[in-house]
Order: structure tokens, then C-alpha cells, then sequence
């Protein structure tokens, strides 16, 4: 039954068909071949998506909407701007910070690259290539389920249940976000440098420095207010993505006042529509995660592991090349899905801390963003470059290899990630 589900599955992806219709599909396919009632399917789904927890996603996804109709993207790139200066590769630098101040708003890494790519690829595109301009914008955007906070890593503690919260999970990637966006930044300058691009941007100048922050200063406090809410106990997830909508409109209308009433429905469309699909691939995924529990995949697989190697630090290096090889073939939301429930478990049965498992796991899934073939972030640019699949894959590389070489890092580095969550008693 899971062979004929994961057969189709994979077949239907490389074709090319939309990943919620192929994870259904396949789905249908295993109850039917497991002579199951297909009743099961539509319950599954619904208990998927009855979550509380789960409504964090469509409301900070609205507020990463709001914050750019309403013009808080053009002063965090105003922000960027200044404190980057007149360098080589000033431009993609900017691209880089202004995806660190996105992230911490919108969550999803879909979010980022739109805004991103709406915004910066045609000024990137002129100062530079085209290709360079994508490169820089993917590996940007992949900040944005990294660096609080992040739908990502939501989803990961509901289906791990009560090992991991969803606080500790967002102050663990404070510092890997911020030293990967570093990283990113290096990359560029080497890039820029080799490749002889002009300096771009205007002189430092302190007096230009604090006059964007203080037009920017409104829009800064914003996810420190939100985070620090979620943080402190003073409110879940949940609402604090609504305080965050709340936010992004008094920003719109009272500060920027670039948010217009007729703007609102195109702003709500384009929430629903980014809502409505990562929805469909968590019911679609769970339909599949059942069928992985009836068949007793997981036991299976933690006796194979056990059989492989009692140590758990080759155990966690098995796991995280199987989720490296997932990544490049399901979205991020429906490996959550289907795969927490298997690992998470495995994980404290080898002694692994569960809060840093639970970073190294959604820091992998989210690298499966921009891999081929199946990576989303490199449709959602190749629609907004105009570029090729190929050449969106060609610019990638060198980012998917950083990354991945990040990985490795808090692998190897578990205070990077768990030192924060620790001081604040996680």
C-alpha cells in the first residue's frame, strides 16, 4: 500500500503535476489498493487542518501581504540601503537584509521570494545579470522560515507534539538566521569582487542612517514585539499572528498611509490563495502519514536504523541525508507532515536533544526549497525572473551547497542553536 501511495507520488512529481493533486492522488491510490474505505481520506483531512495552532500560518502570511502593500518593504529596503553603503555588490547586500527584515514578519519562504523578487529583481537585474539576480533572491528567501516567525517550524511542533515548542523553535533560529544571512553576504562580496561588478549604493552617512530608522523604527519593533509576546508567555502563536495583522494595518494606514480599503481585497486574495495551498498539502500529507502509521513505517524504520548503528550521531547523520534527498522531491509543509511524527520519536529514543533535531530538521527541509527538481522557490523565481528552470538551477547551486555546508555547521555546533532557547529557559 505505501509503495503503490510513494510510487505514484514520485511519478506524478517529476511529471510535473501540482504537489497537492499528486500527494492526494497518491493517497486515493494506497486506500484503494489497501482496500480501504476512501471515507477515511476526507476525515483524515479535515482532522489535519482542525488545529488552533495551525491558524498562525494564514494570519502572519496575511501580515507579510499587508506589510508590503503597504509600503513597509520600500522602507526596510530604504534601512538596508543605508547601512550597507557604497560597496561591491551593494545591491544583492541589500537584498540580503531586506530579506532579514521580511522574514521576520512573513514566515514562509514562497512570501519572502515574492516580495523579494517583485521588488529588487528588475534594480539587480540592471546592475548586474539576471541570473546573479535570481541566485541572490532564492538564497535570500530562505531566510524567511529560518528566522522567526516561521510557519515552518509551527507545523513541526504540533506534529511533534509536547518535545519541542513553538517559542524554543523560534529563538533557535535567531543566530543560525542571522550567521547564514552572513554567510550569504560573504558569498556575495567574493562573487562581486570576482566578477568586477561596480559598487552600487550611496556613501555611508550617519545622518541618513538615523533618519531611516527612525521612519523604519515602527516597522523594526514589529517582530519584537510579536516574538517577544509569543516569547514571554504573553500570548500563543496563534494570536500573536493576529496581533501581527492588527500591526501590519495600523503600519499601512497610520504610518506609511500607502494601505488603501481598495487594496484589501487583492491583499486578501493573495493570502488565501498562498494559505489555501500550503492547507491542501497538510490535509493531502496526512492522508499519507496515516498510511504510514497503519503499516507500521515507523517501527520498521527505527528498527532499521537501530539495526544500521546504536550511535547517535551516525543516526542523525542517516536522517538528515534522507530528508536532504525528501527535500528535493516534497514541498516543506508536507514533509513536516508526514515525517516529524516518524523521526521526532527516534530522535529522543537516541538521546538526541529535540530541540536542536528539530532545527537540523527544519533547516534541511527548508534547503529542499530551492534543490532541484522539485524545488518551489525555483518555480516561484522563474515566474518572476523569467528565466528557465535550468538557468534558475544554475544560479542556485553555488547557495544550495552553502547552505547544506550550514547544516553541517549545527550539526556539529549545537550551542549555534540552542543557546538561546537555553538563556530563556527552554
Amino acid at each position: 500500500m505505501i509503495a503503490v501511495a510513494i510510487g505514484l507520488f514520485v511519478l506524478l512529481a517529476l511529471l510535473g503535476m501540482p504537489l497537492a493533486f499528486a500527494i492526494g492522488a497518491a493517497s486515493l491510490a494506497g486506500l484503494w489498493y489497501g482496500e480501504m474505505g476512501l471515507s477515511i481520506l476526507p476525515e483524515r483531512m479535515l482532522y489535519a487542518v482542525d488545529s488552533f495552532p495551525l491558524m498562525a500560518i494564514p494570519f502572519f502570511i496575511l501580515a507579510g501581504e499587508l506589510m508590503v502593500a503597504g509600503g513597509a518593504m520600500n522602507r526596510i529596503v530604504s534601512l538596508a540601503n543605508s547601512l550597507i553603503g557604497r560597496v561591491r555588490g551593494g545591491l544583492a547586500h541589500v537584498t540580503i537584509l531586506s530579506a532579514m527584515g521580511l522574514s521576520a514578519v512573513s514566515g514562509t519562504a514562497i512570501a519572502t521570494a515574492s516580495a523579494l523578487g517583485s521588488t529588487l529583481v528588475p534594480s539587480l537585474s540592471r546592475s548586474y545579470d539576471k541570473k546573479f539576480a535570481a541566485g541572490v533572491v532564492i538564497a535570500s528567501a530562505n531566510l524567511g522560515p529560518i528566522i522567526p516567525p516561521s510557519a515552518g517550524m509551527i507545523v513541526y511542533a504540533i506534529m511533534a507534539g509536547p518535545s519541542v515548542s513553538v517559542s524554543a523553535l523560534f529563538l533557535s533560529g535567531v543566530l543560525p538566521g542571522i550567521l547564514l544571512a552572513i554567510l550569504i553576504m560573504g558569498y556575495v562580496s567574493w562573487v562581486a569582487w570576482r566578477r568586477d561588478y561596480p559598487p552600487t549604493g550611496d556613501p555611508i552617512s550617519l545622518k541618513r542612517i538615523l533618519y531611516e530608522c527612525r521612519r523604519g523604527l515602527v516597522i523594526i519593533l514589529m517582530p519584537v514585539v510579536i516574538i517577544g509576546g509569543i516569547i514571554s508567555g504573553a500570548f500563543t502563536a496563534t494570536e500573536g499572528s493576529a496581533i501581527a495583522v492588527l500591526y501590519a494595518l495600523f503600519i499601512g494606514f497610520a504610518v506609511t498611509r500607502e494601505l488603501k480599503i481598495k487594496d484589501i481585497p487583492g491583499v486578501l486574495l493573495r493570502a488565501a490563495v498562498t494559505s489555501s495551498i500550503v492547507g491542501a498539502l497538510i490535509a493531502f500529507a496526512s492522508t499519507i502519514t496515516f498510511l504510514f502509521t497503519i503499516e507500521l513505517v515507523p517501527q520498521t524504520l527505527a528498527e532499521w536504523l537501530r539495526g544500521v548503528t546504536d550511535n547517535k550521531y551516525l543516526m542523525l547523520a542517516l536522517v538528515m541525508l534522507i530528508l536532504a534527498v525528501v527535500g528535493m522531491f516534497i514541498e516543506a509543509n508536507a514533509a513536516f507532515i508526514m515525517l516529524v511524527p516518524l523521526f521526532a520519536p527516534l530522535a529522543i529514543e537516541y538521546g538526541l536533544d529535540p530541540l536542536h533535531f528539530a532545527f537540523l530538521f527544519v533547516l534541511n527541509i527548508v534547503i529542499g526549497s530551492i534543490t532541484p527538481p522539485i524545488g518551489v522557490l525555483l518555480f516561484v523565481m522563474s515566474g518572476i525572473s523569467r528565466l528557465s528552470i535550468g538557468q534558475v538551477v544554475s544560479a542556485v547551486w553555488p547557495y544550495v551547497i552553502l547552505q547544506f555546508g550550514f547544516l553541517v555547521l549545527c550539526m556539529f555546533w549545537p550551542a549555534l542553536v540552542t543557546t538561546l532557547p537555553r538563556m530563556f529557559g527552554f
